[in-house]
C-alpha cells in the first residue's frame, strides 16, 4: 500500500494528499469533545494507537537514527504535548491560532535549512492566512493566560521544525519520524493514562482518533512532504482549523460567528489561489513534449 501511494505521488497528487490529511485532522475537535479524559492521557492513548497503526502500515520500519529522523520525531512529540497543554491553559482559539504561526518560522528558516527560497507569493499567502485566522477566532482570542499562550507558540515552533525535518528526509522515509514521535508521546503520557482510563464507548472513539484522525493523515502527509515545498507543507494544512468548527457545527449545532465565516473564507481563498498559481507556473515551466 505504501509503495502504491508513493509510486503514484507527484506534486499535484501530494497537494491532494495534504488536503485530505487536513480534512481528517480537522475531525479531532468533534471527536475529542465526545471523550471525558485527561487531555495528556487522551493524547498519549491516541498516539499509542496511531503508533500501532503506522507500524502495521510500514510493516518493517527503517530507523536509521539520523539527526533529521530523531529531531523530526521529537518535534512531532513536542507538538502533541505543547498543544494539549496550551489547550488546557489558554483558549482553544489562542492555541490553534498560535500553532499556525508555523508558516512564518518556515518562511524564515526554510532557505537556511533546506535552501528552499520563500517567494513573494509565499509571504503574501502567509499574510492573508494569518489575517484570516485572526478574523476567524477574533471573538475568542484572549490576551491573558500567558503560560498557555507560550505553550501554543512552542507548538507552532515545533510544527515548523517538524515540517523542516520531514522535508529534509525527502530522499528517505519521513514516516519513521512520525512513528517515533507517536511512541515518544505515548511514553510521556503513561503516568497520566493510569490516572484516567477510558470507558468502553470512549475506546471506540479513541480508535477513530488514533487511526483515521491521526495515523492515516500523517501517512499521507509524510508521503506528500517529499513532493512539495516546506511552505506548501505548512500552508495547506491551515485548512484544518478552519474545517474543525464546521464538523462541530454539523455534529452538535455549535454555530461560528460572522467573523469566523469571513476569516475562514479568506484562508481558503488564499490557500486555493496559491495552489492554482503554483500549478499554472509549474506547467508553464515544463518543457513541451510536442
Amino acid at each position: 500500500m505504501l509503495n502504491f501511494l508513493t509510486r503514484k505521488c507527484n506534486n499535484k497528487t501530494a497537494i491532494i494528499y495534504l488536503i485530505i490529511a487536513s480534512l481528517l485532522w480537522s475531525l479531532g475537535g468533534v471527536l475529542i469533545k465526545s471523550i471525558q479524559l485527561n487531555p495528556i492521557a487522551l493524547a498519549g492513548m491516541r498516539s499509542a494507537i496511531s503508533s500501532v497503526f503506522i507500524w502495521m502500515f510500514l510493516k518493517k520500519p527503517k530507523f536509521n537514527w539520523s539527526k533529521s529522523q530523531i529531531l523530526g520525531g521529537v518535534s512531532y512529540a513536542a507538538i502533541m504535548i505543547f498543544f494539549v497543554t496550551a489547550t488546557k491553559w489558554t483558549t482553544a482559539a489562542n492555541a490553534i491560532l498560535l500553532q499556525y504561526t508555523a508558516p512564518i518560522y518556515v518562511a524564515i528558516f526554510g532557505f537556511m535549512f533546506l535552501k528552499e527560497k520563500t517567494t513573494r507569493l509565499d509571504w503574501l499567502t502567509t499574510f492573508f492566512v494569518f489575517g484570516g485566522m485572526t478574523l476567524f477566532f477574533i471573538d475568542d482570542i484572549e490576551l491573558q493566560n500567558v503560560f498557555g499562550n507560550l505553550m501554543a507558540i512552542g507548538s507552532g515552533v515545533s510544527f515548523a521544525a517538524m515540517v523542516l525535518f520531514l522535508r529534509k528526509q525527502k530522499e528517505g522515509s519521513p514516516l519513521e519520524s512520525i512513528l517515533m514521535g507517536n511512541i515518544i508521546t505515548a511514553i510521556i503520557a503513561i503516568p497520566f493514562m493510569f490516572q484516567s482510563l477510558p470507558s468502553s464507548s470512549d475506546f471506540s472513539t479513541l480508535l477513530l482518533l488514533g487511526t483515521i484522525q491521526l495515523g492515516l493523515p500523517y501517512i499521507l502527509y509524510s508521503i506528500a512532504i517529499k513532493h512539495v515545498s516546506a511552505m506548501e507543507g505548512v500552508l495547506i494544512p491551515v485548512i484544518e482549523p478552519i474545517m474543525n468548527p464546521v464538523w462541530v457545527f454539523l455534529a452538535i449545532g455549535e454555530v461560528p460567528g460572522r467573523w469566523a465565516f469571513a476569516g475562514g473564507a479568506i484562508v481558503l481563498i488564499a490557500v486555493t489561489l496559491r495552489c492554482i498559481i503554483v500549478t499554472i507556473n509549474t506547467q508553464a515551466e515544463e518543457p513541451s513534449t510536442s
